[in-house]
């Protein structure tokens, strides 16, 4: 197909045939008594083959314009070079829920922000390594898992020979949609690993401190809902809930945040990427994973669980594991970047 610089060039040629076919006709009508029967037909022949290239020109030419035309509207000029898949086509919206295949993690979208992490050192029941409160800036909308990774989901990886098949043990609990627990930071990153290779896009662990910006979801209080533990909110020891200090519930089975995203406080204990500083000094300002200077072989965890007291769901509230436990109230979600 032309491009739109040959475009010009074929008109002119288009003219230029057709101005030739007009001074054949007045040549063939001027000279038409005296030539020879041979040569008028010959003429004719000539003209004929002339009117024949003109008409195949004009329609290729009028096809291409048309096609350059539709694939001007259809495409956008950024993606012209190159498609992009259906999914970073769309113009996704906070709180916009979807999938990346039928046995991965359904993602909320998130939206940008800055919040201020950490408590101050008024609010009862802080640890020193909940500060000093600083400001974060999240520059750009992310994906989150809506729920905790639930059984389901991690042996579904187990399945398609990901995750080191690894059976976590449910503690006799039910697998299904209850979040998936005994798994340690390893194993997460092995999941992470499975659902990036079986996807194409880059899944990952969430920083710490954009756990705490999708679990306050907007706001500033104790608890992502108040400043109270209220009640049946969440799963923990003393909130309310029928599996209070018993077990895990199944996923969803308390009220979504602000951003749409459920279980951010109680039931399990969330992994996230992060080594584990005593403190924030020296945190980073943008929601980075903060590795530099940190122990590695702890890694942050956040959320408190059904065996916690309260003080332990509230929004602030950090801890740490080494990489290798597993435990019945360890469990994660996962995290992956948007197409700008």
């Amino acid at each position: 197909m032309p491009s739109y610089a040959d475009i010009p060039k074929l008109f002119n040629r288009l003219r230029e045939d057709a101005a030739f076919e007009r001074e054949q006709r007045e040549d063939e009508g001027k000279h038409n008594k005296n030539e020879t029967r041979q040569q008028a037909m010959s003429l004719a022949r000539k003209v004929g083959r002339r009117r024949r290239a003109v008409s195949v020109l004009t329609s290729l030419v009028g096809l291409c314009v048309l096609g350059i035309a539709i694939i001007a509207q259809v495409t956008p000029a950024s993606t012209q070079a190159a498609a992009q898949p259906p999914m970073q086509k769309q113009t996704l919206k906070p709180k916009d829920m979807f999938k990346d295949c039928a046995n991965c993690p359904e993602l909320v979208v998130v939206p940008a922000g800055s919040f201020t992490m950490g408590s101050p050192a008024s609010e009862p029941g802080r640890s020193t390594e909940e500060g000093p409160q600083h400001m974060v800036t999240i520059a750009r909308p992310f994906a989150v898992s809506r729920f905790e990774v639930t059984f389901d989901e991690w042996d579904a990886c187990v399945a398609d020979g990901g995750c080191n098949g690894y059976k976590p043990s449910d503690e006799g609990w039910g697998r299904g949609r209850r979040p998936v627990i005994n798994v340690s930071w390893d194993d997460a990153q092995a999941y992470v690993t499975w659902l990036s290779k079986k996807t194409g896009k880059s899944y990952r662990l969430l920083s710490g401190a954009e756990y705490e910006y999708a679990m306050r979801a907007g706001t500033q209080t104790i608890y992502p809902w108040g400043n109270t533990i209220g009640t049946n909110n969440a799963n923990c020891h003393a909130c309310g809930s029928r599996w209070d200090a018993k077990q895990t519930a199944p996923v969803g089975s308390f009220a979504p945040n602000g951003f749409g995203l459920y279980d951010m406080v109680g039931n399990v204990r969330e992994w996230t990427e992060d080594c584990y500083h005593e403190t924030y000094n020296g945190a980073p300002p943008d929601g980075s994973a903060w590795i530099e200077g940190g122990n590695c072989y702890h890694r942050v965890v956040r959320g408190g669980s059904f065996l916690l007291a309260p003080a332990f769901l509230r929004s602030a509230s950090r801890y740490w594991f080494a990489s290798d436990y597993r435990l019945r109230y360890l469990g994660f979600r996962v995290a992956r970047a948007l197409a700008p």
